[in-house]
């Protein structure tokens, strides 16, 4: 009976004890993808020249470094045949261009060779209204108490996507959110961000994008599928389910990850009152 009696509690105390151990389940890793992240934006003020392209592959999902890729050729050419070249930073997997033009509505195609496979993607500038004011107050969050921004912009009267990147001070990484203006064309529209720990004297960098439709919808995906919130960001690991607008020439089984977009952008520093 005492055996009995104490077996109860030896089980307890075993699931106790297991509940503690970190259990790394055995995954197959797929062969790495090249991940392109070109971004091309043209904050307003600027003259826009100075440009960056990120090249790296996906890794196993219990790393946590990202390699980094190096001895690609990288260049961006307009309808013109004007060809922009990215030169590698060494060893860095970050390509950079210093004379690029930015032209809004101009149409440009990306070329990255890598491994004796090209890749391409072609995109058009998207232009973007300026914020028009922002605002706070403490109406937000699941409390209704929490503090909360609010950024509106005027909408032209012709069909417009967007994409806004809200980066508080505390986050490792930015929160995005994106929208259309399907039933609210030409109408005044707005952005809003909260976060509990949002607090007087919290400094959040805000970037207000003008995207193509394609991009829109390759965003809502990414947003969705790796999610945003609370410092989170959808370029981290981008999803292998979610595909881009880049193309292998070479070998199209052998796809890359990422996106080539060029976006007029408008950014404010706002610091919590």
């Amino acid at each position: 009976m005492k055996i009995i009696k104490y077996i109860p509690l030896v089980i307890a105390l075993f699931f106790l004890v297991s509940c503690e151990e970190v259990i790394n389940v055995d995954l197959n890793t797929a062969p790495p993808r090249l991940v392109i992240d070109a971004a091309i934006n043209w904050r307003k003020g600027t003259n826009g020249s100075s440009q960056k392209i990120i090249l790296s592959t996906t890794t196993g999902f219990y790393s946590n470094v990202i390699p980094k890729v190096s001895g690609a050729t990288v260049s961006i050419k307009n309808s013109k045949n004007v060809n922009y070249i990215f030169t590698e930073i060494p060893n860095t997997g970050e390509y950079r261009c210093t004379n690029f033009q930015p032209i809004i509505y101009e149409t440009y195609v990306l070329t990255v060779v890598y491994n004796g496979e090209t890749y391409t993607a072609s995109e058009t500038m998207q232009s973007v209204t300026p914020m028009y004011a922002i605002q706070q107050d403490q109406n937000g969050g699941f409390s209704g108490k929490d503090y909360q921004i609010k950024v509106t912009f005027d909408d032209p009267p012709v069909k417009n996507f967007y994409m806004v990147q809200f980066f508080p001070d505390f986050y490792k990484s930015p929160s995005y959110q994106v929208i259309g203006d399907e039933f609210t064309n030409g109408n005044r529209k707005s952005w809003s961000f909260s976060d509990e720990d949002l607090k007087q004297g919290t400094k959040i960098a805000i970037t207000h994008y003008g995207i193509s439709e394609a991009y829109y919808n390759y965003m809502n995906k990414l947003i969705s599928v790796a999610g945003s919130s609370d410092g989170g960001s959808p370029f981290q690991t981008p999803p292998a389910t979610v595909r881009g607008n880049i193309v292998n020439q070479t070998n199209i089984d052998n796809y890359a990850l990422g996106y080539f977009s060029l976006n007029e952008v408008d950014f404010k520093n706002y610091v919590i009152e």
